[in-house]
């Protein structure tokens, strides 16, 4: 009930006339006498632990080298090696700043007791990256691509040639020279097509030859220039056949199969071809047109 009495002046100053009981003057001195050797201590343990972290990053460049060349050397897929790299890395990173801590006075045992009782929330705050991470497990142990693979993926419509697999993303090398970075999450749960997965890929045209031409010549003038082709796979199905009888042309199907590393150029060869045998022998190529007829009247007077 006396403190109720009190003023607030009167509070202030009984906790200043504490405070300055407690907090003598030659506590002071010592503290001021110990702050240099104390800053120097600081000074040389942050000193040490830069030194350390420079020797740690060089050892788990060293330690990642002799493990990729110990795989390559086991003929391991070129995928694995990436991926394996990456958490290898991540797991050594891990383990150095945890050795930085406890040399600084921080319990490891502690932080790892603190990161488990929160466990829940950084559980929800990494969630994406663990889908990545079990993403990219499921790549290499289901193997739908690999490094080299032209793929084709659903969920951002991109598509180009597996360069990397790492431990959370994937990257693809398009055919304009970019590179895309897809996280393996994706890649795991979306449909996607491997181009490259057979050795041979069918190619199919469309050239539209107009209705008066010769429809037989065509045909045949059509299925030499495939024969004509060193990249033709001979021994699979070359076919010319009417595909669709459109507005203003007859469309011809040419299709014929390739080896996937001649894919491409073979399609623009036999394309540019084609037009040229066309031309040559007096067939038509026929273009979009349209017929007006007009009807005149007159009208009496």
């Amino acid at each position: 009930m006396a403190l109720l009495g009190l003023s607030a002046g009167g509070i202030a100053e009984n906790i200043i006339e504490d405070v300055g009981e407690k907090i003598q003057p030659g506590v002071v001195k010592e503290f001021m006498s110990q702050l240099p050797g104390k800053a120097l201590d600081l000074g040389l343990r942050i000193l040490l632990g830069v030194v350390f972290f420079l020797i740690g990053v060089n050892l788990i460049k060293f330690i990642r080298r002799i493990i990729r060349d110990s795989m390559k050397r086991a003929n391991v897929e070129l995928g694995v090696i990436q991926f394996a790299d990456s958490f290898i890395k991540a797991t050594l990173y891990v383990i150095l700043v945890m050795l930085l801590a406890s040399s600084f006075g921080l319990d490891a045992a502690s932080v790892v007791a603190v990161l488990g009782s929160a466990g829940v929330a950084i559980g929800l705050a990494v969630q994406g990256s663990l889908s990545n991470l079990a993403g990219g497990v499921l790549i290499l142990a289901l193997k739908p691509f690999k490094v080299g693979d032209y793929i084709k993926e659903s969920y951002s419509s991109q598509e180009g040639t597996v360069t990397e697999i790492q431990i959370f993303y994937t990257k693809l090398l398009t055919p304009d020279n970019q590179t895309v970075i897809l996280p393996n999450g994706n890649l795991a749960n979306n449909s996607l097509v491997n181009v490259t997965t057979q050795e041979a890929r069918r190619m199919d045209i469309s050239v539209g030859i107009a209705y008066s031409a010769d429809l037989k010549r065509a045909k045949d003038v059509l299925m030499q220039v495939l024969l004509e082709d060193e990249a033709v796979l001979k021994e699979k199905d070359m076919l010319v056949f009417v595909d669709e009888l459109a507005d203003s042309s007859v469309k011809l199907g040419v299709r014929c199969w390739f080896r996937q590393e001649d894919f491409w150029k073979g399609k623009w060869r036999v394309t540019e071809n084609c037009k040229y045998r066309l031309d040559e022998n007096g067939i038509e190529i026929a273009f979009q047109q349209l017929d007006v007829h007009l009807d005149k009247k007159e009208k009496g007077l």
